[in-house]
Parts: structure tokens; C-alpha cells; sequence
């Protein structure tokens, strides 16, 4: 008897216990999908939802405020989004609110963005917001695969030239490995500097050679005037300028 009184406490105490956990799982659940607290709905059309789910966020500001409540498609190139919304966020959303689908954090599931708009006054239960399509993460991917293709191969190009002109292949590197053609060059540019040299020099005897002397003479005496006139006619703007303020007085 005393057995069996035992075997049935047990039972109870295992069946109370199966129900408080129930309970609380659906009071979780139903807290999640906000399904104990006053709530509206939005709807928002998207070409593509890029993977999003029944269940997922929708959040305001960085808050959770919603849940994904359906999905269907509507045609061949819109589908409608129902998102469910704590109503105490409604006087935030304005008419011209748009949503968005992105992912919590980097590689994180997918959740509804809402922006809460500039214009209109808020939102209606049952409205129609706008939806900003998602970046195709596809298409993205293809472009990062062509650029990473394009910079290997532009790698492998320079590492080929590279190692031609260290093996003294084509114009530069016969011109950086040859050393005749690097002491030839060499050459050249002192020739270069003693010709520039020997013209300076030669300019300088010029000038105090008697037969071009007075040339030199003339043309210094033409580029003193010069400047000479130009400093007159400063002097004499300037002066014209003193007066006009003097008559002005």
C-alpha cells in the first residue's frame, strides 16, 4: 500500500512537473511571437525575401519589435511579406517607413529592418509599407570571385616580368643587368655634364671677350632700363592712386 501511495506521488510529481515545462515553453513561445501582447500588422513586398522565414525578427531602432508572421507569393515577381508588430511601436512608423531584409550579424539568420520613416502621419493596422530589395548575395559572390580571379592573374603578370628582368630579359633588364650598357650609359650623362659644363664656361669667356663685350654690355644695360620702367610706372600708379583718395577726401 505504501508502494503504491509512493508510485503515485511520483507520477503526479512527473506529470505536474511535464506541465509547468509545457506551460513555460509556450509562454516563451508566445512572448517571442508576441501572441500575449497587443499587436498590428504591416505588409511588404519584395522581389526577392533572400531566404528570410516565418518566425524571424522584425526590429526597430536595433529592438526586436515583431516576428515574420507569413510569406506568400502574390506573382512571378512579388512576394508579400505579414510582419506582426507590437503595437506600442506604431506611433513611430510613419506612411513612408521602409523595410528591409538583412542578418543578424555577419553570417547570421535572416530579420526584417524597419525604418521609421520622415513623412505622413503613422501607420494603419493592415498597411502597405515599402520594401528595399536585399542585396544578392549571389551576384556579390560572382563579382568577388572575377575580382580575385582578375588579381591573381594581374599577380602572376608582374612576378613573370619580374623574374625576366632579373634573369637580364628584354629592353630594362638587359639595361639593369648588362653592365656595358649600364657603364655606357654612365658615360653618356658625363659627357652630357661636361658639354653643359663647357657651354657654361664658354658663355662666361664670351662676355668678357672685347669683340662680344659691348653686346653683353647693350643687352644688360637694355635689361636694367627694364626693370628701370617698371619701377616708374609703380610709382607712378601708386601716386595716381594717393591722389584719387585725396580728391575722394
Amino acid at each position: 500500500m505504501e508502494r503504491t501511495a509512493r508510485r503515485k506521488v511520483k507520477t503526479g510529481a512527473f506529470v505536474l512537473g511535464g506541465l509547468l515545462i509545457i506551460v513555460l515553453a509556450v509562454f516563451l513561445i508566445g512572448r517571442e511571437q508576441k501572441l500575449f501582447s497587443s499587436t498590428f500588422s504591416l505588409h511588404v513586398h519584395f522581389k526577392n525575401v533572400s531566404g528570410l522565414k516565418v518566425g524571424s525578427y522584425v526590429r526597430f531602432a536595433g529592438i526586436n519589435v515583431g516576428t515574420v508572421d507569413n510569406i506568400q507569393i502574390i506573382n512571378d515577381s512579388t512576394v508579400q511579406v505579414d510582419l506582426n508588430l507590437e503595437s506600442s511601436v506604431k506611433k513611430f512608423i510613419k506612411q513612408d517607413a521602409v523595410a528591409s531584409i538583412g542578418s543578424d550579424g555577419l553570417m547570421g539568420d535572416k530579420l526584417v529592418q524597419l525604418s521609421s520613416g520622415l513623412s505622413g502621419g503613422p501607420v494603419k493596422d493592415d498597411n502597405n509599407i515599402h520594401g528595399s530589395e536585399p542585396l544578392d548575395m549571389d551576384k556579390t559572390m560572382q563579382k568577388i570571385t572575377r575580382i580575385a580571379d582578375n588579381a591573381e592573374m594581374i599577380t602572376q603578370n608582374l612576378a613573370s616580368i619580374t623574374d625576366k628582368v632579373n634573369n637580364g630579359k628584354g629592353s630594362l633588364g638587359r639595361l639593369l643587368n648588362d653592365e656595358k650598357i649600364a657603364n655606357d650609359l654612365q658615360k653618356t650623362v658625363e659627357s652630357t655634364k661636361k658639354g653643359a659644363q663647357g657651354f657654361s664656361d664658354n658663355m662666361e669667356a664670351a662676355k668678357h671677350n672685347f669683340l662680344l663685350r659691348g653686346f653683353f654690355k647693350k643687352k644688360e644695360r637694355q635689361r636694367q632700363d627694364s626693370i628701370d620702367n617698371a619701377k616708374k610706372e609703380q610709382e607712378k600708379k601708386k601716386a595716381e592712386l594717393e591722389k584719387k583718395k585725396k580728391d575722394k577726401n
